[in-house]
């Protein structure tokens, strides 16, 4: 069985530096071995949930700038699966959730970097899945229940995206994590252990730091949807902060 994944995407630099990160990315890989992948990136917005549902190979998206041509370079070619993509579609049906296909996007730097340190010789169909980060978090929990059970089939449901990710607040350099940004991430997996989903809905508001660890929801909510598809308890897998403040909390459900 796979458990639901919420796994941090941070810089594009992952795809090319080696670091405990990247080793923590390739043994998970290793260990978990599923038959197909479904991933909801932070980097894909829509207001009604869409599923790709490519034909073939993916394009690789460089959604970024600014960064060496190295990374430019690396493609990740994975192939799609239209009849997944047609089975979520089905599953969201069931669930009361309106959900379209995309044929033609590829694989954006939220999904191929996390995949090309998991699964290099990119040789699992993987189904790309947006976010709409203006919906409650009720809603993304439910977006995710609704895929509860694609674990026993051996598909790995990931949600990727960041915990505390706030670009303005980043310290170059610094290698030791600021204290606010531990406490919301402690906050939060403490409401995790407890079961809290009420508290965890409420975060806005409940969570100390939220505004300054969650200015835009995008790579937030797929925490939510993650949690969502799970069916085990919560599981710390790994915990490091980059630049200060870039959480590289990842989570197991």
């Amino acid at each position: 069985m796979m458990p639901s994944l919420f796994l941090a995407h941070g810089s594009p630099m992952l795809a090319i530096e080696n670091s405990e990160y990247t080793d923590f990315l390739g043994n998970l890989g290793r260990k978990l071995q599923p038959k197909a992948i479904v991933i909801f990136t932070a980097h894909w917005e829509e207001e009604q949930v869409t599923i790709s549902s490519v034909e073939g190979t993916y394009e690789t998206i460089y959604d970024f700038y600014g960064f060496p041509d190295e990374l430019y370079q690396v493609s990740y070619p994975a192939k799609g699966s239209p009849e997944l993509a047609g089975r979520l579609q089905n599953l969201f049906d069931q669930a009361g959730i309106l959900a379209q296909f995309d044929a033609k996007r590829g694989l954006d730097h939220g999904s191929w970097t996390l995949l090309s340190r998991m699964y290099p010789n990119a040789d699992l169909p993987v189904v790309q899945v947006s976010v709409n980060p203006f919906l409650p978090p009720e809603k993304q929990y439910q977006i995710g229940e609704a895929l509860q059970g694609l674990g026993q089939e051996n598909i790995l449901v990931i949600g990727s995206g960041v915990t505390v990710h706030n670009l303005r607040m980043v310290n170059w350099g610094q290698t030791e994590p600021e204290e606010w940004a531990l406490q919301f991430d402690d906050w939060l997996i403490e409401q995790m252990e407890k079961s809290n989903r009420e508290n965890l809905f409420q975060y806005e508001t409940k969570a100390p730091n939220a505004k300054a660890a969650v200015p835009r929801p995008e790579h937030f909510v797929p925490l939510f949807i993650a949690m969502g598809s799970g069916q085990s308890k919560p599981a710390v897998l790994y915990r490091s902060y980059e630049y200060g403040t870039l959480s590289y909390l990842c989570l197991a459900f």
